[in-house]
């Protein structure tokens, strides 16, 4: 997945808009004014931080050597995705959805 796939994937959730809050390089999405996913736009390879229920947090950092503690954001609450071909667009495009679901309080069925 590159930044334009992820923009696009970011952007087709409902009410889903972006942003640069914290300067050019940082492309912020959010619903309901509230942040669901960020990426680093000078990142190479790309890299994004996703919200994420803590436990399940946890299991997909000890799972996928890409996925980390949430750079520069908690890191309870966080995971940044390192888009390293570890880890498949399907898997990704889960923790993306996983992320707008809790931001829009949405149940994850």
């Amino acid at each position: 997945m590159n930044i334009e796939e992820l923009r696009e994937y970011a952007l087709s959730k409902p009410g889903a808009s972006e942003s640069f809050p914290f300067g050019e390089n940082t492309l912020v999405f959010k619903v309901k004014d509230k942040i669901f996913l960020l990426a680093g736009l000078d990142e190479h390879p790309l890299q994004f931080n996703v919200k994420c229920d803590p436990d399940k947090a946890i299991e997909l950092r000890e799972q996928y050597a890409a996925v980390k503690p949430g750079y520069h954001m908690n890191k309870k609450h966080w995971n940044t995705v390192v888009v390293d071909g570890s880890v498949d667009n399907r898997m990704i495009k889960s923790f993306i959805d996983h992320s707008f679901e809790l931001v829009a309080g949405k149940k994850r069925t």
